[in-house]
């Protein structure tokens, strides 16, 4: 069987741990597409795989991150009617099955994880939005706001609160936003209509804006709890990593998990159009070779990165 390059692990820790490792052709069933990657997002469920945070019983090392991926159909299974080879596409993918993530010179994903690259977009750009838009998208629907209400979004600055911020605004909603004194005018261009000091006092300083609380609050931070005093009694919370706890009056939690939208192709592709109207704007920190991964973990886990870190499988 035709071997390929994947970048993973085969024990979990810091990302020393990540190398190049060769790993069998992926082949597509009846359903599915085969992607010849060009370019692959990091973002921080990466370094949790890596650090052995996500479960992989079950499956076999090495294992390999990535939900994001851009590049060029190489194959189709044999019921795929919507694709065909040489397709520029973006997919999401879903890591932690037995054929890993989208580190990889080619991946196999369902058809329905896969959206057309937006009109005029580069590969390294595309990468950036499948995993954090469906993210952002879920959260919205998930709060369910009416046009009007207001809106509070942590993390603004980051990959997923960029893209709530920017989808926010497109939905009538008024959004305040948290930034840091160097990311306040970047959150404003995102679309904010009121910016607050980021830290773990952003629900005082949300409420001094918003006495009575606001309607919800998208938590890019992972502030979980913390953030809870800033929203209104019977509002919502959507958190993006699992958070368990009860913020009491009668706040909804909703805990987003984006493997729910995996194949929610009409919504990958709603994404597309929006990039393509100017509703999304898509922010790429800076782009390395594959082989330099580890590099891209550790930058990303020292923080500070706006925007995404891609790797590029095609130097």
């Amino acid at each position: 069987m035709r071997g390929m390059r994947a970048i993973g692990v085969t024990e979990f820790g810091g990302p020393e741990k990540l190398r190049a490792v060769d790993v069998a052709q992926p082949k597509p069933e009846q359903d599915e597409v085969r992607i010849r990657v060009h370019a692959a997002a990091v973002n921080p469920t990466d370094t949790v795989l890596r650090a052995g945070g996500h479960r992989t019983e079950g499956l076999e090392p090495p294992y390999i991150p990535g939900m994001d991926a851009a590049g060029v159909i190489s194959a189709v299974g044999t019921e795929v009617s919507t694709w065909q080879p040489g397709d520029r596409v973006m997919a999401v993918v879903v890591p932690v099955d037995e054929r890993g993530g989208a580190y990889a010179d080619e991946i196999v994903v369902p058809e329905d994880s896969v959206a057309a690259i937006p009109e005029g977009v580069d590969f390294a750009a595309a990468a950036t939005l499948p995993m954090n838009g469906l993210t952002a998208h879920l959260a919205l629907e998930q709060l369910a706001l009416a046009e009007g209400e207001t809106l509070a979004v942590t993390g603004a600055a980051g990959a997923f609160g960029g893209y709530v911020v920017q989808l926010a605004k497109d939905r009538g909603l008024y959004v305040i936003a948290d930034a840091a004194t160097a990311d306040e005018q970047l959150v404003r261009d995102l679309g904010a209509d009121a910016v607050v000091r980021r830290g773990a006092d952003v629900a005082e300083r949300i409420r001094e804006l918003v006495p009575e609380g606001v309607a919800g609050v998208a938590d890019g931070a992972v502030l979980d709890g913390e953030v809870a005093p800033a929203i209104r009694d019977g509002g919502g919370l959507a958190v993006v990593r699992g958070w368990n706890g009860d913020p009491g009056r009668d706040i909804r939690v909703h805990r987003v998990l984006v493997v729910h939208a995996a194949r929610d192709h009409v919504a990958l592709d709603r994404l597309r159009a929006k990039v393509e109207s100017g509703v999304l704007s898509l922010r790429v920190a800076s782009v390395l070779p594959a082989e330099r991964a580890d590099e891209a973990h550790r930058e990303l886990e020292g923080g500070g990165v706006r925007g995404r870190l891609v790797l590029d499988f095609e130097s």
